[in-house]
């Protein structure tokens, strides 16, 4: 069973984009990008990578 969790080796900042990634089997820049556009578009996307790091658990 996969788990989610914080990336060791795709870390730019906490590994959370590199978690989700690995997790869904995508690369993680994509999932970088994703989430650079819906922080310029939405504004929130901030706030949910912030509670993100600190939720989710080291991989």
């Amino acid at each position: 069973m996969k788990t989610l969790t914080k990336s060791k080796t795709n870390r730019k900042i906490c590994g959370v984009c590199g978690g989700i990634g690995e997790y869904l089997g995508v690369d993680p820049t994509l999932v970088r990008l994703i989430f650079a556009g819906c922080v310029i578009v939405f504004g929130s996307g901030l706030l949910a990578y912030i509670v993100a790091a600190i939720i989710m658990p080291e991989g």
